[in-house]
């Protein structure tokens, strides 16, 4: 199913473990790696077709994630001639792609790369949410970094709170004190640093 000017509607997944690292999947018997995606069948909305995609490439249903957020438009990229079939040649330009930001809320082993007969990933591990472009395939990577881009803003707060605090303890003061003392310039002996 093309639109009018070439693009095959698809969509992406960017999904986030409780660190805000995203699945890295490694394509099968490649060693370029991405995020999980794929095309958007007849009938199907965006959100539909990126549940069926996630349970086809990483083994996980609906219960396994929460939507946290999507892009607001279609993000294209154009595929060069000779990753494209011949027949397809001079129809085929591209993806279209909505790009979902999903929130993993079961456990790594709810993972399943085999859940289906046609594997997309024959590896993964979890990734820093700026994921290195250039293990991605090179027409894709502006895609990527707009996507990560315009998702980024919605990443959840990750809650890092210092051990001394959290059992109850408070670090000491510095006699002549300038403001608040930001938590990561408490090193564990408890005491500030010197600015």
């Amino acid at each position: 199913m093309l639109d009018r000017e070439g693009f095959r509607p698809n969509v992406g997944i960017i999904l986030l473990n409780q660190r805000n690292e995203v699945f890295w999947g490694k394509r099968i018997r490649t060693h370029s790696w991405q995020f999980p995606q794929g095309g958007i069948k007849h009938g199907e909305t965006p959100e539909q077709a990126m549940f069926r995609e996630l349970h086809e490439e990483v083994g996980l249903h609906p219960e396994h994630v929460r939507i946290i957020a999507r892009t607001r438009d279609w993000l294209r990229y154009e595929v060069p001639d000779h990753f494209i079939r011949r027949d397809a040649r001079g129809h085929y330009k591209g993806q279209k792609q909505i790009w979902f930001l999903l929130q993993m809320l079961g456990r790594d082993c709810d993972m399943n790369l085999r859940a289906t007969d046609h594997p997309e990933f024959d590896a993964w591990r979890w990734n820093e949410y700026w994921v290195p472009l250039e293990a991605v395939i090179e027409f894709k990577r502006g895609v990527y970094e707009m996507a990560l881009t315009e998702l980024a803003r919605f990443l959840p707060r990750i809650n890092h709170h210092n051990r001394y605090l959290r059992a109850g303890m408070r670090p000491a003061h510095r006699e002549r004190s300038s403001g608040p003392v930001p938590l990561d310039a408490i090193p564990p002996d408890g005491e500030p640093t010197k600015n």
